[in-house]
């Protein structure tokens, strides 16, 4: 979502990180460039006048003129102001007499649906509630039957009361919630195409009927400038307590995130960046800032791995490579499907200092479309051929390229990648990782992402 306004930010900043002294001069053309950034990425004017003053006013006090190290100490203050913008940190608040409400608002279109059950799993897996689901949208068509077929695949409760009207509906989940002893309830209300009183009005019935804990304002991040006036509309009718932020892993420019918190100082808890009921994220805003300055996201790549990685898989892997019983077709393959999990080479890239100067084109050689063709590869062939890949020759090449849908070359690439692996390997089995450690001296090989 942000890597224009990254590659923009950090182009500009760059030249001063290593600048032995700064001046008036030389910090107004970057934060003119700084400026013109934001604009681009489609941020709220009132939110780019106000950042931009900001940091203007820290960089020319003794904070950077004094430093040791200006130019590290002027991107230091970018950072700590975009946090800023965003609004820092919050987690749920769910210290309510159970079963704490949660309500969802926002325009159609915006994922609130998706968001309930993203939620709902959420709660279930990192917090261990249990945890209920209603939709109160009874204007779009079966709504209230794909918010109850999505409960169904995470295998929370699902409440679905008699009647049309939303305030009742609402009402009555939570009289169920009660005797079903759930921890939290979500209630998924109703949008509409664009901001109308009537809607206001039917929100802030259902949020007096129900006093939730926390009302989520889901916003779609590729709404630009529509978001900051949704915000703002939503913000006056009801007391949010947060905002969700959908569709991170689009192509939108990163306006949204950085204008919502400032239009209606509720937080960002968590962002959205995919269609599966577990693509839900914790927002944090000093890691978000992170990236979009090129500095990386290491925590987050760490908690990533703890999720998706299968521990006892990874240690029979590290103890079968120790006895040197090699690495066959089926070890490839169970890498090539954690790391779809924790979504390609591309994502990990972005998390890593300096992964977001490595061209696209890098990147996209493991991106999620060829980490799935390589993956169907593998599943073509006999379980004889994943353990002994030295018998694949020129026809059984061509069958399980015609089996998986691929060409013969993508065949030959995949084969070519697990020969290379494979010796990377063996050298780790025999000692070779402390050699080359040793051979680096504590610095990166020429070539490696980000040198």
């Amino acid at each position: 979502m942000f890597e224009i306004l990254s590659a923009r930010l950090t182009r500009s900043l760059e030249r001063l990180r290593g600048s032995g002294r700064l001046t008036e001069d030389n910090i107004r053309d970057s934060l003119r460039e700084v400026r013109m950034a934001l604009l681009e990425a489609d941020v709220a004017l009132p939110v780019v006048k106000a950042f931009i003053e900001q940091v203007r006013a820290r960089a020319l006090g003794a904070e950077v003129l004094t430093s040791l190290t200006p130019g590290q100490a002027f991107i230091k203050i970018v950072h700590a102001e975009l946090v800023a913008v965003m609004g820092g940190d919050a987690e749920l608040n769910l210290h309510a007499a159970p079963p704490a409400v949660i309500l969802l608002a926002g325009l159609q279109g915006a994922g609130k649906t998706t968001s309930a059950a993203k939620l709902a799993r959420h709660l279930q897996e990192r917090w261990q509630k249990k945890t209920a689901l209603v939709s109160v949208d009874v204007y779009r068509p079966a709504a209230r039957e794909q918010l109850q077929k999505l409960a169904a695949e995470i295998g929370a409760e699902y409440f679905s009361p008699e009647g049309d009207d939303p305030v009742q509906l609402a009402q009555a989940a939570l009289a169920e919630a009660r005797k079903q002893l759930c921890d939290v309830l979500v209630v998924d209300a109703a949008g509409r195409l664009h901001v109308d009183e009537a809607m206001m009005q039917e929100a802030r019935h259902i949020h007096a009927a129900v006093a939730p804990v926390e009302t989520l304002f889901v916003v779609d991040a590729m709404a630009g400038q529509d978001a900051a006036n949704a915000a703002a509309a939503f913000g006056k009718a009801l007391p949010l307590t947060g905002v969700v932020l959908t569709k991170a892993d689009g192509d939108a420019r990163g306006g949204a995130a950085l204008s919502v918190r400032h239009i209606t100082g509720a937080p960002i808890k968590f962002l959205g960046v995919g269609e599966k009921t577990g693509a839900l994220d914790v927002f944090h805003a000093e890691r978000l800032a992170s990236r979009i300055l090129g500095m990386g996201d290491v925590l987050s790549l760490v908690e990533a791995a703890e999720r998706s990685v299968d521990q006892e898989k990874a240690a029979k892997l590290a103890d079968k490579i120790t006895k040197g019983k090699g690495f066959d077709l089926e070890d490839f393959c169970e890498q090539l499907q954690q790391m779809q999990k924790m979504g390609g080479i591309g994502a990990l890239l972005d998390k890593l200092p300096g992964g977001g100067r490595v061209p696209e084109q890098a990147k996209s050689q493991f991106g999620e479309r060829e980490l799935r063709h390589q993956v169907a590869i593998i599943h073509s062939m006999t379980p004889r051929e994943r353990r002994h890949p030295e018998i694949i020759n020129g026809s059984r090449r061509r069958r399980i390229a015609a089996g998986s849908g691929t060409q013969v070359q993508e065949v030959n690439r995949l084969l070519k990648q697990y020969d290379q692996l494979g010796r990377v390997m063996k050298q780790m089995a025999g000692g070779g990782m402390s050699r080359m450690l040793r051979g680096l001296k504590g610095g990166l090989p020429p070539g490696f992402p980000g040198r």
